[in-house]
């Protein structure tokens, strides 16, 4: 193979980490940066491509490279802008991909969402290897989704499908989401709001439990997990709550695109058994009775120190031999 390499690139609201990947999902060479530190966009490009163009000389030189892929906060797969992310520093609508392409040297740059990122490695390299239709749900900080039907990311017409963490699952006084509605799924299902459960209920309730020994406010999900490892019923029935609602909106979005899996991704899924168990009890339960039985939950089988880059890297493969003209 001539071109032997692809780059992936993960932008998140603090850090920005890229690698070198060849066609079995090995990360070659990486590097970081803080995407914080840089307020001005263009700053940002030009350390990022510093950092790339060292990875690019380890891997060979531009000649070896393929494409570029980036998986970004509110990235627009059409025209390879970042539209209004509300965590990251630069507003309204950034050409990234025509600006990573340019500083290096017209490598064609490919864009999307973190989550349709996390789909496309899946795919490419993980538990989704030759299937067709199936779901990916990142659980994090929010609840993302990347949506395959026959073998195609679902993009909508505008770029912005599949955000299943924002469909309703609590009409009636439902939490208060970062998007400004009431009853999102993210609201109930992150990591975040594991431990916004886990708050709650030690408050409406007395029952023991070895989450009265931590601070309310300092809570994580992880302080959950390991007291549930521990047998504290009041943290195992905090997954309990959660899995419920997540199998809830997971047979409602089985009703939609039937697919052959849907896969976990992200830092709850890390609990394992204790959020798979009432995951699946729960989806089975609320499931149409011509879907029952049909769907595989799965986890991730990306290596989680990779992970973010793998699935950007997954993205380009399919760049184009020429960079995008973004539409700004």
């Amino acid at each position: 193979m001539d071109k032997p390499y692809v780059i992936g690139i993960d932008i998140g609201g603090t850090n920005s980490v890229f690698g070198v990947v060849d066609t079995r999902g090995n990360v070659l060479y990486n590097g970081s940066i803080k995407t914080g530190k840089y307020e001005d966009v263009n700053d940002y490009v030009r350390a990022l491509g510093e950092g790339l163009q060292a990875v690019i000389r380890s891997a060979g030189g531009r000649d070896k490279i393929k494409g570029i892929g980036v998986g970004a906060p509110n990235g627009n797969y059409f025209n390879g802008c970042i539209e209004f992310a509300a965590n990251l520093p630069w507003k309204g609508k950034v050409p990234l991909a025509q600006l990573i392409s340019d500083r290096t040297g017209g490598i064609p740059v490919t864009l999307t969402n973190d989550a349709n990122a996390a789909a496309i490695g899946e795919m490419t390299y993980g538990a989704a290897r030759g299937l067709k239709d199936f779901i990916v749900i990142t659980l994090g900080t929010g609840v993302g989704s990347g949506i395959v039907c026959g073998g195609n990311l679902v993009y909508g017409h505008d770029g912005f499908a599949g955000e299943l963490g924002h469909t309703t699952v609590r009409r009636e006084n439902g939490r208060l989401c970062g998007c400004g509605r009431h009853g999102c799924l993210e609201t109930y299902a992150s990591a975040t709001d594991v431990a916004r459960t886990a708050r709650e209920l030690l408050t409406m309730r007395t029952d023991a439990s070895l989450l009265r020994a931590l601070e309310p406010d300092k809570i994580t999900s992880k302080d959950v997990f390991d007291a549930a490892v521990q047998g504290d019923k009041l943290s195992i029935e905090i997954f309990d709550i959660t899995g419920e609602i997540l199998g809830e909106a997971f047979a409602n979005f089985v009703a939609f695109s039937s697919p052959e899996a849907i896969i976990l991704f992200g830092g709850l899924s890390k609990a394992g058994d204790l959020i798979m168990e009432p995951v699946k009890r729960s989806m089975e339960a609320h499931m149409l009775k011509v879907f029952q039985g049909k769907t595989r939950l799965l986890f991730s089988q990306l290596k989680e120190s990779d992970a973010a880059v793998l699935g950007a890297s997954a993205l380009g493969w399919e760049a184009k031999d020429e960079p995008m003209d973004a539409l700004v």
